[in-house]
């Protein structure tokens, strides 16, 4: 089969406002669905979230065996990201608004873990639940840190890149020394 004779397949997609209520507001995500027969490589998804060009573009494919579950990827406009929350949160929005998943529990598998997204109903004053309002609570997976002692040179250098903030308190990732 030649490129011509292969059909181009389009991709459902969603611009979200993570953080608001309100169009235009808020942190903006596209979260894009595949199904598990496309075949996109690496640098096709770039090119999308590069073509959004929004701080974050998602990516869910269903996992077939699983009732509520997707791989679930993240990029921005130049590159991969091991973890985002606002498209995370965009993408469970999508699922649950759109009556995706027959769940109230979703579980996204990513570079970063398995992260799960469960959909809460929000109650009026007399405790019943309100029309279909929602809120969504995430779980992340925690980066367990350990403490850092920085030479007086590198503290100046932090302090000076953040404008003369003073310092109180430096962590660093467990696993790979990254400092918080």
């Amino acid at each position: 089969m030649t490129m011509m004779e292969k059909k181009k397949k389009g991709v459902k997609y969603f611009v979200v406002d993570a953080f608001t209520d309100s169009a235009f507001r808020g942190n903006p995500a596209a979260v894009c669905f595949l199904n598990n027969d496309d075949e996109r490589d690496d640098a096709w998804l770039q090119s999308i979230a590069t073509e959004f060009n929004i701080s974050q573009t998602s990516f869910l494919t269903p996992l077939t065996a699983f009732k509520a579950r997707f791989n679930l990827r993240w990029f921005t406009p130049l590159a991969e990201v091991v973890l985002c929350g606002h498209a995370t949160l965009a993408s469970a929005h999508c699922l649950f608004s759109n009556g995706l998943v027959d769940s109230d529990n979703i579980e996204f598998v990513t570079r970063s873990g398995v992260l799960t997204a469960k959909r809460v109903p929000e109650l009026n004053d007399d405790g019943e639940v309100k029309g279909g309002s929602f809120s969504i609570e995430l779980n992340f997976p925690v980066v367990p840190t350990c403490d850092i002692n920085l030479s007086d040179a590198s503290s100046s250098m932090i302090t000076k890149a953040l404008n003369g903030a003073t310092i109180l308190d430096t962590k660093a990732t467990a696993t790979n020394n990254n400092i918080l």
